[in-house]
């Protein structure tokens, strides 16, 4: 596996989606306020943001991934390392 640093684009549209989340009830919010949404703010506003928390729990999640991956190619490249595999 290559040390490159790759792209991070998941964390950026993560962003742009929490973003695009908050403005969107932000226009819900302010074009017709009633005591309804002040009611319903707390879950409309999380529910406007689940898109973002899926995209970002991607991320970690790949980002987890390749850690594991690159944990497991450094032991086989250290015979000296504790917990590596060795032959004997």
């Amino acid at each position: 596996m290559s040390l490159k640093k790759k792209p991070a684009i998941l964390p950026l549209l993560a962003v742009l989606l929490s973003a695009a989340g908050l403005a969107a009830f932000a226009y819900l919010f302010v074009r017709d306020f009633n005591v309804y949404w002040l009611i319903l703010s707390p879950v409309i506003l999380a529910l406007y943001q689940v898109p973002a928390v899926f995209v970002f729990w991607l991320h970690k999640r790949r980002r987890a991934a390749s850690a594991r991956a690159g944990e497991t190619e450094g032991r086989d490249e250290d015979p000296d390392q504790p917990g590596s595999r060795r032959t004997p």
